[in-house]
């Protein structure tokens, strides 16, 4: 019998069946099910760096913040023209407010179109 073990000891005895599970999963759901999970798991982020949530305004961090806004308005430009109004309106709603608060939150604002997911 060979003493090495076949896998990384790292790894758990179930990862391929977690795999596989994640796998089946994601398959299940529909594209604009996806984006719009990864969309409001980058806005909540941001609304805590924000400091938007009670408890979280002593924790605020507009760089943190910054990036999280950015890589919103990434994924919503990229991802409206194939979801539709109906599905891509919330989704700018959403970065809309979160820019709004940004812009509020900056002891001296960035100039018009260089904030957060502003740029082109």
């Amino acid at each position: 019998m060979d003493p090495r073990p076949t896998k990384p000891v790292s790894e758990p005895d179930d990862a391929s069946g977690l795999t596989a599970s994640a796998i089946r999963d994601l398959s299940a759901l529909s594209a604009m099910e996806i984006v719009g999970a990864n969309a409001v798991d980058l806005m909540t982020a941001a609304a805590v760096k924000l400091g938007l949530y009670e408890g979280t305004e002593e924790s605020r961090d507009l760089a943190e913040a910054r990036i999280l806004i950015d890589s919103l308005a990434g994924l919503v430009n990229a991802a409206v023209p194939h979801l539709g109004h109906h599905h891509a309106a919330p989704l700018r709603d959403g970065l809309s407010t979160l820019q709004s608060a940004f812009r509020e939150a900056q002891e001296y604002p960035d100039a018009p179109g260089d904030g957060p997911g502003e740029s082109p």
